[in-house]
């Protein structure tokens, strides 16, 4: 269904991040039901808080799915955890030590920055890695991510908790950053700060993170269309909404009508 041009999408694995050219493309609506009627598909997007290629596909994303909310195809979509740095020390480490050691230096470091920042300001996000003092263990995020899942606000704090790391440079390993970050979402901050300091969601969230890696998942932003991995990479929007346009249309026999929604 994707072409080679749409897998050179930038991705972000346990060895690091690309910086790939992609190739926009467009495929007409042809086929698709009108708006209200169209079928509702459950997509998760399998990502890692440190990914600055996720806080980019998310932006295009949310493009996308407009686009196709407008055709009549909607999305429940869920957010799924995966581990850059599964070994990160549960303070972190001092960002300039840890990022010069895996790339070979620090001027190495800085020039994927430099990509990543010229892809953000494309895609309308202001990246500040001058700010970032520390590389965060993100587990406790991917924590925070779950429970926003159960009280109907992840979209919401999955993008808070982009923004405080990649814009603001906090340290999103701190649990006390973690819950003023759900708190501007719309959380509770004393149940998230309580929450934070339980095991709750831990089990829960190694078993998403498992699942993924036995899915195939090596590289984020991977998305996950009714359960069928469908490409990985900070596409394009028009690319991203062509692909779930595709796969609808091949698909849809197997997929739930949609409410009638007025426009």
């Amino acid at each position: 269904m994707t072409s080679d041009a749409d897998m050179a999408a930038p991705t972000c694995g346990p060895d690091g991040c690309t910086i790939n050219p992609t190739t926009s493309s467009t495929t007409a609506a042809a086929g698709m039901p009108q708006r209200g009627q169209g079928p509702i598909l459950d997509l998760q997007v399998v990502s890692d808080a440190i990914c600055p290629w996720c806080y980019v596909a998310k932006q295009h994303l949310k493009v996308a799915l407009a686009r196709l909310a407008d055709e009549g195809l909607y999305f429940n979509v869920h957010w799924m955890p995966f581990e850059l740095n599964p070994e990160m020390p549960k303070g972190g480490m001092e960002r300039r030590e840890y990022r010069s050691r895996k790339f070979g230096s620090w001027q190495k470091s800085r020039s994927l920055d430099g990509g990543v920042t010229a892809a953000g300001r494309a895609a309308g996000l202001e990246f500040h890695h001058e700010l970032m003092q520390r590389t965060p263990n993100t587990f406790d995020s991917h924590r925070l991510v779950w429970l926003a899942g159960r009280e109907g606000v992840q979209d919401a704090v999955v993008e808070a908790v982009f923004r405080a790391y990649f814009s603001e440079g906090r340290d999103i390993g701190d649990a006390n950053v973690l819950a003023d970050v759900a708190a501007s979402a719309g959380m509770d901050r004393d149940r998230v700060k309580a929450f934070l300091a339980s095991g709750e969601g831990t089990d829960e969230v190694r078993l998403e993170i498992a699942l993924g890696r036995r899915t195939g998942t090596q590289g984020v932003p991977t998305f996950v269309l009714n359960g069928h991995p469908l490409f990985s990479g900070a596409q394009p929007a028009d690319v991203i909404a062509a692909a779930f346009r595709e796969w609808a249309i091949l698909n849809a026999n197997t997929v739930t009508e949609a409410p009638n929604v007025q426009p």
